[in-house]
């Protein structure tokens, strides 16, 4: 536990936020930082083809240590934290045998961590937290990940008589700004398959995710003034007030859950001259994943006819429901649940209401359903993760490539 404890705590104190606004991969220079140590790391534990490329994606080996022919598979995690919270000078707040009660991150600021408001928190009664100090994130999302996979690969290097095929890991940036996946090298990776461990709670297991797309909208209006504005004026606000309230009023974030898709306006900025608007459109159902696209083109192409051609819309895809690639190789899946319940963990199999790497690498060849990470309340100040959740990442890990080895014996 205590060597598990100081490697994640080694790789959250670096500071590796993204930048939504930068072009560059990865997104800032300071991403480096983790992703060189990583590298200097999987050399010194024995990991082979070892490498870094000019965007800063790692990826090593461990050999085979079995005579017939497996397939090769494949463990990821991404190194970058959200921008959406602060990852500087992250404080991490050790709590042995919490007692379920409230946890005060922040006594000056009253920071409480409370079982009465995050309730996962009492199922963790007796387990070993690790928090922030309210100030920060804890970047549990996904340097949990990351410590997992090479606690794993070290567990497996000392201990040669657990068989297994090639295991290939990687680890990416930018993921958090939809980037991860972009510059992926799957051809070099090489594995049949592979898992990102990236998931929440302990037992997370899923293959669904969102199709997803970003729309923006711009408003052109016509400013008169307004004591002699009839027939003259279009107000953008107007246009835009009117737009949002064609979309359906209970298909937003607020108010679905599961499986049900959503329009998101989550940006606007206007004046009766112009207007702006971006949202997101997401659903798991392929179908009506295009209906959603089809309603909000047909609701702009009706209001330019309404008032003279004053709307531009650009909608752009963003990503796809990776179990339309993972199901024709749905014992990838079987293979996961069956390690945890080896184990004795229940698997929660459910779709996540998001994207994930995972959803693009399919898309790009390489199969990749998504495995709990530990962590809890990502990208805020409340975000923690139990230690025993990450140890048990660790042996579904060990367990995953012992079983891809027996299944081809």
């Amino acid at each position: 536990m205590q060597e598990l404890i100081d490697r994640f705590i080694s790789y959250v104190t670096i500071d590796t936020q993204s930048d939504p606004n930068s072009s560059s991969t990865p997104s800032t220079a300071k991403q480096w930082n983790l992703a060189n140590k990583l590298v200097e790391e999987l050399k010194n534990m024995g990991m082979q083809e070892v490498t870094i490329d000019d965007n800063a994606y790692v990826m090593a080996s461990l050999p085979s240590n079995v005579p017939q022919e497996v397939p090769v598979i494949g463990f990821i995690a991404h190194f970058d934290t959200t921008p959406d919270f602060s990852g500087t000078n992250v404080k991490p707040q050790l709590i042995p045998n919490y007692d379920g009660e409230d946890i005060v991150l922040n006594a000056a600021q009253g920071i409480v961590l409370s079982p009465d408001y995050f309730e996962d928190l009492k199922q963790y009664k007796g387990q070993t937290l690790i928090t922030t100090d309210g100030t920060t994130l804890l970047g549990a999302d996904d340097k949990a990940g990351i410590t997992e996979i090479m606690i794993a690969m070290e567990y497996l290097i000392a201990h040669p008589e657990i068989k297994h095929g090639k295991i290939r890991v990687g680890f990416t940036p930018d993921e958090e700004i939809g980037r991860g996946a972009h510059k992926f090298d799957v051809e070099k990776f090489g594995a049949a398959w592979a898992y990102t461990m990236d998931g929440s709670q302990l037992g997370e297991l899923e293959y669904e995710n969102f199709n997803a797309a970003g729309a923006e909208i711009s408003i052109q209006g016509k400013s008169v003034h307004p004591g002699y504005a009839k027939g003259k004026m279009v107000n953008a606000i107007g246009v835009a007030q009117e737009l949002m309230s064609l979309l359906p009023a209970t298909e937003v974030p607020e108010r679905t859950a599961d499986r049900a898709g959503f329009f998101h306006v989550y940006r606007f900025d206007g004046k009766i001259e112009n207007a702006q608007l971006e949202l997101i459109i997401r659903d798991h159902d392929r179908a009506k994943f295009e209906d959603r696209k089809a309603l909000l083109t047909r609701i702009a192409k009706d209001l330019n006819e309404k008032y003279g051609d004053c709307i531009t819309l650009q909608i752009k895809d963003q990503y796809y429901n990776m179990k339309e690639k993972v199901t024709p190789v749905f014992h990838i899946v079987k293979l996961a649940k069956e390690a945890m319940e080896q184990l004795g963990i229940t698997p929660i199999i459910k779709p996540i209401r998001g994207g994930t790497d995972g959803s693009q690498l399919s898309f790009m060849g390489l199969p990749c359903p998504n495995i709990f990470a530990g962590g809890h309340n990502f990208h805020g100040k409340y975000e923690y993760v139990p230690v025993e959740s990450m140890q048990k990442a660790v042996e579904v890990i060990v367990k995953i490539c012992e079983l891809t080895a027996d299944k081809n014996d």
